[in-house]
């Protein structure tokens, strides 16, 4: 092989490669759900829901930009993990008009029922454009509570004696963790729910040392391998995704989320998160 066959063989070589990595980009990836298996430890954990399977989904973004069926099949991927509580944290749909709505109606036919309870928060595309169109949040609620799932907006619900606060979305300008979390003691056993992770470092917390359960990143969707994304929509630039323990004993999950705004995604696969409850004396 003469010099300028060698050069043609490795630039076919790097074309084709490149081809591959944008097929696995846009193709591949985006739709290859993980689905992440860990325990959840929680102070003061009634004895009754030790072992007990939490699931949580997050960023469905039903609309114009995320297959119906590929949602759907999310769906049931969750139902046959059997969840005992299902827990959704926002950014249900990417709203451009009112077909989003009835796209997550009939998507939420297919929403499984788990053996507890199915909870929700609200996140900043829930609200609409520039997250600024309530009528829309309410309307996302809506259509939530028609299949059974309790919207949970800066207010909390129990569980066979566990404790959920949901607040609402950070953006929207509707947060407000001070009044999900009245009448919650720092010995109860309680999770909140909290669309977008920056709100952990906003004021209002008090003495909650709980787990936080969020969304909103997508994981950045692109991550270099050994490297941070380059893009996240969040302040804080640890918020990325998986378990960061917070300063003050609170520990955040980061959902990586099942859809996307643009069809990509690279060594950031979405996520369907298996909880097993655990007693915190059990890690």
């Amino acid at each position: 092989m003469n010099r300028r066959r060698f050069l043609r063989y490795t630039r076919g070589i790097a074309a084709a490669g490149a081809a591959g990595v944008l097929g696995y980009t846009f193709g591949i990836e985006p739709h290859w759900v993980e689905v992440v298996q860990r325990p959840l430890p929680v102070v003061a954990l009634p004895a009754s829901l030790v072992g007990r399977r939490l699931i949580q989904i997050s960023d469905l973004h039903v609309g114009p930009r995320v297959d119906d069926a590929y949602i759907v099949h999310c769906l049931q991927t969750v139902a046959e993990l059997k969840p005992d509580i299902l827990l959704i944290t926002g950014d249900l749909i990417t709203y451009h008009e009112p077909k989003q709505l009835r796209q997550l109606r009939e998507i939420l036919t297919h929403l499984p029922k788990p053996r507890l309870a199915s909870l929700a928060v609200l996140g900043n595309h829930d609200y609409g454009f520039r997250w600024s169109m309530p009528d829309v949040a309410d309307d996302v609620a809506g259509e939530l509570t028609r299949v059974g799932v309790q919207v949970l907006r800066n207010e909390s619900a129990a569980v066979d004696g566990l404790t959920f606060a949901g607040v609402d979305d950070l953006w929207s300008g509707a947060f407000a963790p001070e009044r999900a979390l009245s009448g919650i003691s720092p010995t109860q056993a309680a999770i909140a729910l909290c669309h977008n992770p920056d709100g952990a470092d906003k004021p209002g917390w008090g003495p909650f040392r709980g787990w936080i359960l969020a969304g909103h990143t997508h994981g950045g969707q692109c991550k270099p391998p050994f490297l941070p994304p380059p893009i996240l929509p969040v302040r804080n630039r640890r918020y990325v995704a998986g378990e960061i323990p917070l300063a003050d004993g609170r520990r955040l999950y980061i959902n990586r989320g099942l859809g996307h705004l643009l069809q990509v995604r690279f060594n950031v696969r979405p996520e369907i998160t298996v909880f097993t409850l655990r007693s915190a004396g059990q890690e």
